[in-house]
């Protein structure tokens, strides 16, 4: 297992990860910090543990709302004249990744 430093809200947080996917977990932390800092600039400093809850319930429900979708295109029926589509992107690995950055977020929450 490898250990990946990221930096979120200006502080720096060792993260476990399976070997391999160090870049992915650096580009995920990079993108959940965008979010914490956006949230930082409109509510203030309300510490990290509800940044961090307030960032995440915000990606929890963009993921929801982008399977939703997913869902939707995938029962929707195709159109009799439309050429067959290509498979759609395996995203395991994103969830993946993302359910290891919630279990990281919980246990730093946990432990302020």
């Amino acid at each position: 297992m490898a250990t990946v430093n990221v930096d979120v809200n200006g502080r720096t947080y060792a993260v476990g990860c399976a070997d391999g996917q160090e870049d992915r977990v650096r580009q995920l932390a990079s993108e959940f910090d965008v979010q914490v800092r956006d949230i930082a600039t409109q509510v203030g400093h309300v510490g990290d543990s509800r940044l961090f809850l307030m960032a995440s319930l915000i990606l929890a429900d963009q993921l929801q709302d982008m399977r939703g979708q997913l869902l939707k295109r995938a029962n929707a029926p195709a159109p009799a004249a439309a050429a067959p589509r290509a498979p759609a992107p395996n995203n395991d690995g994103v969830a993946e990744a993302l359910n290891a950055v919630a279990a990281r977020i919980e246990k730093i929450a946990q432990a302020l």
